[in-house]
């Protein structure tokens, strides 16, 4: 492998970073990837009808109850954040 390909590499994941928020970036701690990771997953229950009657059948809820659930959980899936260490 050249130089020029390992460029080549990092400039496509740079790219891909800044059009698509799941993919992440350098800076991404861990709690902020598995937000994203969480968000992505309930966007897809909803998106996908589906899916979304699977859950809905095996929690015994109507389809809307379980989409609301959904959207409720977006707003903060992994709980509230780790407190920040100031440096």
């Amino acid at each position: 492998m050249q130089a020029s390909d390992r460029f080549n590499i990092n400039s496509q994941l740079e790219h891909l970073q800044a059009k698509y928020v799941g993919t992440g970036h350098a800076d991404l701690n861990r709690f902020e990837w598995a937000v994203n990771i969480q968000r992505d997953s309930y966007a897809s229950y909803i998106g996908h009808y589906p899916l979304l009657a699977y859950f809905a059948i095996a929690e015994n809820e109507s389809i809307g109850r379980e989409r609301y659930t959904f959207m409720q959980k977006m707003l903060l899936p992994c709980g509230l954040p780790p407190e920040r260490e100031e440096d």
